[in-house]
């Protein structure tokens, strides 16, 4: 446990020169090891790797901005530090941006973090959760409509699209937005003009267009629900954010951060979860991703009698089986008595990387997927490309 929590690069030194030492030193989390007897040569040379491929390491994280650009996400995981970098990069520019991601995952703040680091960042964001609308007021609400345009409409309204003039719109759950809609919205993104409903006269607009969806927009075209010029438009930049359930350690770093938070807004003090909590938060899936793991630490926070919360408290289903992450034990090949920690590692992952996914890979080897990735790219070892899927 001691490897685990140190940043230092750890060398293990042993008598015994077999794969188990191997397997138990990388659980561990040591970079690799050396058995006895041994040459001087060879304990330099290695040191030298080590010393080499962490200093690549540290110029690499030097070069990165430490502080996350979105308020309120935490995430050290390949997945999130590229999704921060994507961020920076798109928020300097005037491009439409699609956010993907299940919901939960916290789309809308990724579309504050593109508003407040753009230069649109001095006026305030304008949001619409296209699924909230009823489909017969969401044109008026958007594009806005005259006076008499329609029963009840007893006076001229000005709608979101022109109310954001000037900075951003996000529109959240685009994938529910109606036909109708979707037309006046293009026009919008190509002629920066708006016409308000029951009006004959068009009015230019300046609008930063952000939207989301957990949909598969790609299938909605080929359903006739999503117009396909739309989605050519709106897909200029593209950004994902990856579940919680794929994030590895960054599962149990946000939770702390979620009790911590909690417990000031609460005003409970010293509050912290027992190994068996960390452990079952480690565990579950969280299908409802962030927004699921923060509503069941706010109820353990109020539930709880004790300093130490339990894993009781956090009410979740252990008879779904499918929101636990386990893997069956599987009979692996047994690879050759005395490979070094390396040649372990990449014989291990190309045996066994068409059968298993990247998460599964990390548990067998007992390392984060994040470990994982890094000793693939220390290691020179690419994934396994994904067959090339046939498009219409």
């Amino acid at each position: 446990d001691l490897i685990k929590i140190t940043k230092t690069p750890v060398l293990i030194m042993t008598s015994y020169s077999s794969i188990r030492s191997a397997i138990d030193s990388m659980k561990m989390g040591a970079v690799d090891y050396i058995a006895k007897p041994f040459e001087h040569r060879e304990m330099i040379d290695a040191v030298k790797k080590i010393i080499r491929a962490n200093s690549k390491e540290t110029q690499l994280s030097a070069r990165e901005d430490p502080e996350p650009p979105v308020h309120g996400m935490v995430g050290s995981c390949p997945q999130m530090m590229e999704m921060f970098r994507r961020i920076r990069k798109v928020a300097q520019t005037n491009s439409t941006v699609l956010i993907n991601g299940e919901s939960g995952t916290g789309k809308e703040l990724v579309a504050k973090a593109i508003h407040n680091l753009s230069g649109r960042g001095n006026h305030e964001m304008v949001s619409v959760n296209c699924a909230a609308i009823p489909e017969s007021l969401i044109e008026s609400e958007l594009f806005g409509h005259d006076k008499g345009a329609f029963a009840g409409a007893t006076s001229t309204r000005t709608g979101l699209v022109e109310t954001a003039n000037g900075s951003t719109l996000f529109l959240d759950e685009i994938g529910e937005l109606p036909l109708e809609a979707q037309a006046r919205l293009l026009r919008v993104l190509q002629e920066s003009e708006i016409r308000k409903v029951g009006s004959v006269q068009s009015k230019k607009v300046d609008v930063r267009l952000v939207v989301a969806t957990h949909s598969d927009l790609k299938q909605l075209v080929v359903d006739g629900k999503f117009r396909e010029d739309l989605f050519y438009r709106i897909n200029v930049m593209a950004l994902l954010i990856p579940p919680l359930r794929d994030r590895g350690n960054d599962i149990l770093e946000l939770a702390d951060t979620i009790l911590h938070n909690t417990c000031d807004r609460l005003g409970k003090e010293n509050l912290r979860f027992s190994p068996h909590a960390s452990k079952t938060i480690a565990n579950y899936s969280w299908p409802g991703n962030v927004r699921e793991l923060e509503n069941s630490i706010e109820r353990a926070v109020v539930l709880t009698e004790d300093e130490e919360i339990s894993e009781e408290l956090f009410s979740l289903s252990k008879d779904d089986k499918s929101s636990f992450v386990s893997i069956e034990p599987e009979t692996v090949k047994s690879p050759t008595e005395g490979l070094s920690l390396e040649d372990y590692f990449r014989r291990f992952v190309l045996d066994h990387q068409e059968s298993l996914n990247e998460t599964q890979l990390a548990e067998k080897l007992g390392i984060s997927r994040k470990s994982l990735w890094e000793r693939r790219q220390k290691y020179g070892i690419p994934r396994k490309k994904k067959s090339a899927r046939k498009t219409m």
